[in-house]
């Protein structure tokens, strides 16, 4: 069995998306699959080893290029492939290149146009990896934002063709309506090609059904996982004050740090021995709202830190065991959410909204508690209660942990992958 994931880099930044990619492929190489990680538009930056081929497919330089420069694409190959050594996309994303949505509008429309648009011989190309070079017995799309390739890949590769949704209507909702529209119907028309749909949760297969239009898709469920390998926090191993409150994502409206600040400000007016830490990977394109939001702890400078992006592995498991529960209150309808397993494989119980694919998270882990969406008095209510109830803690760290352990672990989605492998025979 060969198994082909075409992942998505994430401008030089810990993607959560392809941070799972990574894990997958490693996943399906220790149950004794063959994998192929092929990278599109950048490398990807992972804290674990790194599975992906060195080539970059889509270079982001010649996509972006392509879009803006007049004839760019009808440039000889010879002429544009060194912009896509991967050394020097990694220096290029250092200079504000932006992966936001509401600036790729017209690059996401000239993505989707496929074989009618600048980048068909992008896609001819990596067809040609997939379907000479690779021969996989099945190929997965690791988001649906890369259905551009699909045709030409469809008219070279007879095997099944899977895709993977987890975020794809976050950016989607970020375009300029115009755009929007127009690659909401490129989307939907185009993913009828697909054989199947893979999710992470219930929530997320039934939204994205109606949210692209899918006509009764064949859908499979896999686990979000991780390698609990080197997260060797114990549940209730900080017995200490103050009480530790921490936040771990992308420092970005959409995941909701406001409302975790606002909480925390009615904490620390309930209670005097508490901390507020921060980590997490901070876009030039929210200086402000960072500025915004530290703003709202004024007053509180000695009860918080942030202490940026942690670059490893090592890094990342310190800063989950120096807290006594965490917390990323999403503004919107989260369809994964890794730093909830990673917190849990720690023994760290969280709290988290209510919405998206948290309820069936906390239902499955036993590991948190669920609050009102954007609510800081409902949250700073389950953060009080868990400041005062240390047994509490203990327990859901611990039901968590064991979770991970059996049920969101490399075994566990090497087998439901291959699963509906199987089924889509």
């Amino acid at each position: 069995m060969h198994v082909a994931i075409i992942t998505a880099g994430g401008a030089g930044m810990f993607c959560g998306s392809c941070m799972h990619d990574n894990t997958w492929a490693r996943a399906l190489l220790a149950a004794g699959v063959e994998v192929t990680l092929v990278p599109t538009y950048t490398p990807i930056r992972v804290d674990e080893p790194n599975q992906s081929e060195s080539h970059v497919y889509f270079g982001g330089l010649n996509v972006y290029l392509g879009s803006r420069v007049p004839g760019w694409s009808h440039l000889p190959r010879w002429a544009t492939r060194w912009l896509d050594r991967p050394g020097l996309i990694r220096w290029a994303t250092r200079f504000s290149v932006s992966n936001e949505a509401a600036e790729l509008g017209r690059l996401t429309l000239d993505m989707l146009a496929g074989e009618a648009g600048p980048h068909r011989a992008a896609g001819e190309e990596l067809a040609r990896h997939i379907a000479e070079e690779l021969r996989p017995d099945v190929v997965i799309f690791s988001n649906a934002l890369l259905v551009g390739a699909l045709r030409t890949l469809r008219a070279a590769y007879p095997g099944p063709i899977l895709c993977t949704l987890q975020g794809d209507d976050l950016f989607l909702d970020g375009l300029p309506d115009s755009s929007r529209e127009a690659a909401l119907q490129a989307i939907s028309e185009r993913s009828r090609q697909f054989t199947g749909f893979l999710a992470h949760s219930r929530f997320y297969q039934e939204y994205m059904t109606e949210y692209l239009l899918l006509n009764a898709p064949k859908f499979h469920q896999l686990p979000l996982s991780i390698d609990p390998e080197g997260h060797d926090g114990r549940p209730g191993e900080r017995n200490e004050s103050p009480f530790t409150v921490g936040y771990f994502a992308r420092i970005a409206p959409e995941k909701g740090l406001h409302h975790l600040v606002d909480a925390f400000r009615l904490l620390a007016e309930q209670r005097s021995d508490v901390r507020l830490r921060i980590g997490g990977y901070l876009g030039s394109q929210n200086h402000d709202y960072f500025e915004s939001v530290q703003r709202g702890l004024a007053g509180l400078e000695t009860l918080y830190e942030y202490v940026g992006s942690p670059g490893s592995h090592e890094e990342k498991v310190r800063f989950y065991r120096g807290l006594d529960v965490l917390s990323v209150p999403t503004e919107f309808q989260e369809p994964k959410g890794l730093y909830v397993l990673e917190a849990l494989a720690n023994g760290v119980p969280v709290v988290q909204p209510a919405h998206g694919a948290f309820p069936e998270l906390i239902e499955a882990t036993g590991g948190g508690l669920l609050t009102t969406p954007r609510d800081a008095r409902a949250l700073a209510a389950a953060l009080v209660r868990l400041h005062d109830d240390r047994e509490l803690r203990l327990t859901l760290g611990t039901n968590g942990q064991d979770a991970i352990r059996k049920k969101f672990s490399l075994p566990a989605l090497a087998e439901a992958t291959l699963r509906a492998i199987e089924g889509c025979g």
